[in-house]
């Protein structure tokens, strides 16, 4: 090795090293974000190529991330780049991509069933008008005009599968909207398919990919390829089409729009995006590619981002029931190709043991063997690949926010016929959230809700162990320590332990020595430094740093941000 490769490693690594010791750092509040909600002019509409992302994002991008030595070594040493979006207490603000709901502001029971929904559904019992189709695939399906003058996409189930896509789309939908995304309004229903008309002129592209105008013998044949049931009906998911001015074309989970002043924050860097992995995950939501997503151009004159097309999630596979590689490995997978090969396939994998299917409404969807750490998508994820533990942890709290209560409703709105179908899939939902949870909140220290009370004999910081009050584990054996300082300023609890969730503040401010101090210098905030034990031989957490600020007039603290070891 020569003497300047040395001094250059020497000198990256210590470097490294150097700004990756952010634990002792001052604490500044972050600047607030832009408002991404301004109106600006009509961005250009441009499509994707499927084919050609899925060639960037398998080959061309995985490239680039080999060649790229800062975040090899960012890597190595644990450095990862965090969230550029995130706020002093490591949240994300309410934008055009993302509105804070259930884990923050839990949502009654009503508001998660009702989910993005807005209207009743599609009129069942008067015409509905063709003016677009989609022949070619396993599933067809139609764009509609019903009788009130709203649109909808309409998907038929794949035969032998009634409910299953329908009911994955109604479901998920719903869980996404709660979390916190932009989702269209999705509806499981029956209609008869008397009530179908075709429009003048509605453009097919048909099996054989020709685009052409379609007549009624096309239409009659798509019908044939449809499952009716014993009462001549037929399930459909039905999603109504996002009201805006223009665009309707997908978003990238990389880079930015150079179009749109107000898409600063480069997709891959946005928390909501990389949290989205677990939140995926959880919902078996393996096709997360760019065309399942779409900038709308709103009425009010920017862009918004909204999630669609979640046909593949849970059990279903949009096609049938989702296979048993499915969130183990990708669609090209390089090393479970090698493995194949060196084994001579004789080398059987766990996941493979247990492909069942329960239920023909809801697919294969279980919880042995998730692991959502090791959760893989059809295609690689700019935004995932980036993802870190804080942005991981940020999603299990959301993950975790559901009750079963709220899993229930929300499943019931997928419309399944069969009792234990629908008992199941809560059941499969709940476990998989916990499994998440426990990961995570291993990962992470899961102190989180901080608020400073007043009890009537002083102030005190409390929080909440969100592994205890979601039931992961129990309070018995748990206990915190703290220190507190400010700069020179010191009190005299260090290192204190205690089982309570609630911490007493000072009534004013100490120095070393003893004597009182008139407030401190400016963006001094006093740092509380929390970890904590489930039981009294095992080791202590990550630390959770929470910073106040004291208003040395009236002695009262206010919380101004959280740091986490991550």
């Amino acid at each position: 090795m020569s003497k300047q490769y040395s001094n250059f490693v020497f000198f990256f690594v210590a470097v490294v090293l150097l700004t990756g010791c952010s634990g002792g750092s001052k604490f500044r509040i972050p600047e607030p974000l832009p408002d991404d909600q301004k109106p600006i002019p009509l961005p250009e509409a441009k499509t994707i190529n499927i084919a050609g992302d899925w060639i960037e994002k398998q080959l061309t991008y995985q490239i680039e991330q080999s060649f790229d030595l800062s975040r090899q070594f960012r890597n190595l040493f644990g450095k990862q780049k965090q969230a550029m979006n995130v706020d002093a207490f490591g949240e994300v603000k309410n934008s055009s991509w993302f509105t804070n709901r259930n884990h923050l502001y839990p949502m009654a029971i009503a508001e998660v069933a009702r989910g993005p929904n807005r209207s009743a559904g599609p009129d069942t019992e008067n015409t509905w008008t063709i003016y677009h189709a989609k022949a070619e695939g396993v599933t067809p399906g139609f764009r509609i005009i019903d009788s009130k003058n709203d649109r909808y996409v309409i998907k038929f189930e794949p035969m032998g599968y009634v409910e299953l896509g329908s009911g994955a789309e109604v479901v998920s939908a719903k869980l996404f909207y709660a979390a916190g995304y932009n989702v269209p309004e999705y509806f499981a229903i029956y209609f008869d398919p008397k009530i179908l008309k075709l429009g003048e002129n509605v453009e097919l592209t048909d099996e054989k990919g020709r685009e052409r105008f379609m007549n009624q013998d096309d239409l009659n044949q798509i019908m044939k390829r449809v499952e009716v049931l014993e009462n001549g009906k037929i399930r459909v998911s039905a999603s109504k089409l996002i009201d805006g001015k223009g665009l309707f074309v997908p978003f990238k989970y990389k880079g930015t729009r150079k179009d749109d002043p107000n898409d600063i924050i480069p997709h891959q860097h946005r928390r909501e995006l990389r949290g989205l992995r677990v939140i995926a995950a959880w919902l078996n939501h393996f096709d997360t590619k760019d065309n399942n997503s779409m900038d709308v151009y709103t009425n009010e004159g920017y862009v918004k981002h909204y999630l669609l097309d979640f046909g593949s999630t849970l059990g279903s596979a949009a096609m049938g029931p989702i296979t048993p590689e499915v969130g183990h490995q990708n669609g090209f997978d390089p090393h479970q190709i090698l493995l194949n090969t060196l084994s001579l396939g004789l080398y059987v994998k766990e996941w493979e043991k247990s492909w069942d299917i329960p239920y023909p409404s809801i697919g294969h969807f279980i919880s042995k063997n998730f692991k959502p750490e090791k959760y893989k998508f059809l295609i690689p994820n700019p935004a995932f690949e980036n993802m870190t533990d804080l942005d991981g942890y940020w999603a299990a709290k959301i993950v975790m926010s559901f009750t079963d209560e709220q899993l229930a409703a929300v499943v019931k709105e997928g419309n399944y016929s069969n009792r234990q179908a629908t008992s199941y899939l809560v059941k499969i939902l709940a476990e998989r959230r916990n499994i998440i949870g426990r990961y995570w909140f291993n990962k992470i220290a899961p102190l989180d809700r901080f608020e400073i009370l007043n009890d009537g004999s002083g102030q005190n910081l409390c929080f909440k162990d969100l592994a205890i009050t979601t039931g992961l584990v129990s309070s018995e054996s748990a206990q915190y320590r703290h220190s507190l300082r400010n700069g020179n300023i010191f009190l005299v609890q260090t290192d204190q332990v205690d089982q309570s969730t609630c911490i007493a503040l000072p009534s004013q401010a100490v120095t070393s020595n003893g004597t009182e101090e008139k407030g401190s210098s400016k963006n001094d905030y006093w740092e509380m430094t929390l970890q904590l034990q489930r039981n009294s031989s095992g080791p202590w957490s990550k630390w959770v740093k929470i910073y106040l600020d004291l208003d040395s007039t009236t002695s009262r603290f206010q919380l101004v941000g959280i740091r986490r070891q991550d």
